[in-house]
């Protein structure tokens, strides 16, 4: 009887030893995944994440050579403390993604490009984008100077994927986040970009830096993004930068108070049936919404809400035809919880008769 009390004891001993260990291992996971914060609650996701190695977000979606090329930002855990003009936002390099189309396996092309590597470059690396003209591949990114103001950058390639190498100065007349680069059908290039908040948008009016200035009013007209044409060269602004006008159904502009629809960040334009579409994040009510027009100068009317908000605090989108079908590209925080540790998603983007955009959940 002492025999079989030993063993049972024994046994006992080992599977509380087993629990606590499992116990462990899990908070551990639980600490690297998503910081010092309770794993996300499990959803019915619309998407699952692109690839899950690295944290990936902002993607900017192109099909160069029949093949589908994502030039996402990239997520890391810096430290940095979080604030409203996105310090925990701290990114460090490029890594670009491809895929034969949406549902094959995705690459990992490794570092394009990194701020090490841009001379003018001071901190964060946020949402890039990318073109090809004259046999180049071009990454267009926006980065602080040393002096922490936003100004957006070239840097150029034989391949689409890189690496990039940067210009020595940043786009002269550039300023803010978030460029998006447009070839229209009469081969022009346009640059549309801007953000405000941590992107800096409010601090430029009229072209000219004014470090004290604040936010809008919830009654006073919305910050508009901007628009550029770009030099033959791919490098440098033709013109002057311009505002975007985007209007209501009634013609008229948006007070920063109507931020359900106004424009906040993450500029992308595309083309559907000869109607420019302009869609962007409305930022702190977390849309994706979209405004139409006839010129891709504006002025554009806005249509609705493509993307509803997402876990995490940003939304970013990109929209491209690939394989016969059009697709939104986006972010969320499935993988982490964490805002600053998203991970980039895709979804079909489909059209009514009207040419109207069927608004999309992200969740199942």
């Amino acid at each position: 009887m002492q025999r079989v009390n030993s063993t049972i004891l024994s046994i006992t001993v080992t599977i509380l030893i087993a629990a606590c260990n499992n116990a462990t291992e899990n908070t551990a996971a639980l600490k690297d995944t998503a910081g010092d914060k309770a794993a996300p609650a499990k959803k019915a996701y619309l998407s699952a994440p692109l690839v899950s190695a690295i944290y990936t977000a902002d993607p900017s979606a192109h099909v160069f050579n029949g093949r589908i090329y994502v030039y996402p930002s990239h997520d890391t855990a810096t430290g940095s403390p979080e604030n409203d003009n996105g310090d925990h936002f701290n990114m460090m390099d490029y890594h670009v993604l491809s895929m034969d189309s949406v549902g094959a396996p995705v690459t990992d092309n490794g570092v394009a490009l990194h701020i090490k590597d841009i001379p003018w470059a001071g901190r964060q690396l946020w949402a890039p984008d990318a073109a090809y003209a004259n046999g180049t591949y071009y990454l267009y990114f926006p980065v602080k100077n040393k002096q922490d103001v936003f100004q957006i950058g070239v840097a150029t390639s034989s391949k689409p994927e890189g690496p990039f190498v940067a210009e020595k100065e940043p786009i002269k007349g550039s300023y803010s986040i978030d460029p998006c680069v447009f070839k229209d059908d009469d081969g022009n290039y346009y640059m549309y970009f801007g953000g405000i908040w941590g992107g800096q948008l409010q601090r430029w009016n009229n072209n000219k830096y004014d470090s004290a200035a604040k936010l809008r009013q919830a009654d006073e007209l919305a910050i508009l993004p901007r628009i550029a044409k770009l030099s033959k060269d791919m490098k440098h602004f033709e013109g002057d930068v311009k505002e975007v006008q985007i209007l209501d159904k009634d013609g008229k502009p948006f007070k920063e108070g109507n931020n359900d629809k106004r424009f906040f960040e993450a500029a992308w334009m595309h083309k559907y049936k000869g109607t420019y579409y302009f869609s962007y994040s409305t930022g702190d009510t977390h849309n994706i919404c979209y405004a139409t027009g006839t010129s891709p100068n504006g002025p554009f009317t806005y249509q609705g809400v493509i993307l509803s908000p997402v876990d995490g605090w940003t939304s970013h989108e990109s929209i491209v035809e690939a394989n016969g079908k059009w697709w939104l590209f986006y972010h969320d925080t499935q993988l982490s919880g964490k805002t600053h540790l998203r991970n980039v998603k895709v979804t079909e983007l489909k059209y009514n008769d009207d040419g109207s955009i069927q608004a999309i959940n992200p969740f199942k």
